[in-house]
């Protein structure tokens, strides 16, 4: 029987199988458009998960199921063992428990994503990365945990691109881990299901998730940052639109008339405090964030988002935003202002915390590959915060990605080897309880 991965044994096929991975993945554009009714709201989306369906059925998935609705994938992989009583069983039937792994196959619609020319920097020196797409430079003393992995292969973007690898890196790190489980038919390991979502960037990734088609008791996000971090806790999120109405007239003809809504709308912004912005928040305070404004001289809509780690905070803001609105509204006479906010996700915290298996075998999942794990809080969330809030516990497992969502987006090959090998220990340790 295979024993848990640690970080030395079959590094080299890792780090083949996992850079050309990526690399293929992210060559395809996924960009997701908040914009879009369709879904998902981008064809490349779509384009990706054919790879990844022909994928899965070569590496031993015996049901691979494709919604016609959102695109997502849902792939189950049989068990390898024969099963035994213990905390690996689940308690609500005589089956082995299944356990999935989750990464979304878009791109965040942030920062450009189309035509990325990945960089792949072999044996980095400790120095300045040029990214010569755009000239942009990544220097340790702006980013210092490429410190970390001198003498490693680091994968960029050349600057006019994100990268992908949040969350193509995601992507990658669990089909080598099936890659891994093929290569080695000895192997045991639990029935497992991998589910791949669209739109999750545009906040969409689980709505209509077929969740009839899954078997899942527990899941894994393989989403986050930094090598070894895991999040147990996400932010409590919610999107509100506030729409202004004025009176348009010729501005000739405006004294006394016009009431201009890009000036109700400045003035709205204006008055979110600015010591709960993002750019002012960091551990567990949270913040209101402006992310869109659309605006004329008959109406605007402001997109914004609210996020914080207790309900109770949210609730605070969205009130504070009434108040911004009917103080708007009193200083333009003839106009109105009407707030709307609906949840996108909640903390994940009150459940996954009743269900301490799922992280004492992450945490023992990862110090197998030869690293103390890091817990902490994501100051955001994943598609694996709505999983849970449907039943299915569902903590979150670094990638590896840095600087997500921008030109500087960059990954350490280390880091990827680690995620894959996590996958594999955890599908072994539910197998071998």
């Amino acid at each position: 029987m295979e024993t848990v991965h640690d970080m030395q044994r079959d590094r080299a096929w890792f780090e083949a199988e996992l850079l050309q991975r990526f690399l293929r993945y992210a060559s395809i554009h996924t960009t997701s458009d908040r914009h879009s009714t369709n879904r998902p709201s981008s064809a490349g989306q779509l384009d990706l998960c054919d790879v990844l369906a022909a994928e899965l059925a070569e590496l031993g998935a015996g049901d691979v199921y494709r919604d016609a609705s959102t695109g997502c994938i849902v792939a189950r992989i049989p068990a390898r063992r024969a099963g035994a009583p213990g905390p690996g069983r689940d308690p609500h039937n005589d089956c082995d428990t299944t356990i999935g792994f989750m990464a979304h196959v878009d791109t965040a619609p942030d920062f450009p994503g189309q035509g990325v020319k990945p960089q792949v920097i072999r044996d980095y020196d400790g120095g300045d990365v040029t990214l010569t797409g755009s000239g942009h430079m990544l220097r340790p003393a702006d980013y210092p945990a490429l410190s970390d992995y001198v003498g490693d292969t680091l994968i960029t973007s050349d600057g006019t691109t994100l990268l992908g690898a949040d969350d193509k890196a995601g992507v990658a790190e669990i089909m080598t881990a099936l890659a891994w489980f093929t290569a080695h038919p000895d192997a045991e390991h639990g029935p497992l299901e991998i589910i791949f979502t669209t739109d999750e960037e545009v906040g969409r990734g689980m709505d209509n998730f077929p969740v009839e088609q899954s078997r899942a008791r527990y899941c894994y996000t393989v989403d986050g940052g930094d090598e070894g971090s895991v999040e147990a806790e996400c932010f409590t999120a919610y999107h509100a639109r506030v729409t202004f109405c004025g009176y348009a007239i010729h501005p000739g003809q405006a004294r006394g008339k016009m009431v201009n809504p890009v000036s109700m709308a400045a003035r709205f912004v204006t008055m979110l405090p600015q010591s709960e912005s993002p750019e002012a928040t960091d551990g567990r305070y949270g913040f209101y964030c402006p992310i869109e404004l659309s605006a004329g001289l008959s109406d605007a809509t402001l997109q914004l988002l609210l996020r914080d780690f207790e309900l109770e905070e949210i609730e605070r803001r969205i009130a504070a935003l009434k108040a911004i609105a009917a103080a708007v509204e009193a200083a333009y006479p003839g106009g109105s202002v009407r707030v709307e906010a609906e949840q996108q996700y909640l903390n994940m915290r009150d459940i996954v915390r009743d269900h301490p298996l799922v992280t004492d075998m992450l945490d023992r999942a990862i110090r197998a590959t030869g690293i103390e794990p890091r817990w902490h809080s994501i100051r955001g969330g994943t598609d694996g915060s709505r999983f849970t809030q449907m039943g299915v516990p569902t903590p979150n497992i670094f990638s590896g990605a840095q600087n997500m969502h921008s030109r500087y987006e960059w990954i350490a090959l280390r880091s990827m080897v680690r995620a894959a090998k996590t996958v594999i220990n955890l599908a072994q340790y539910w197998s071998q309880t």
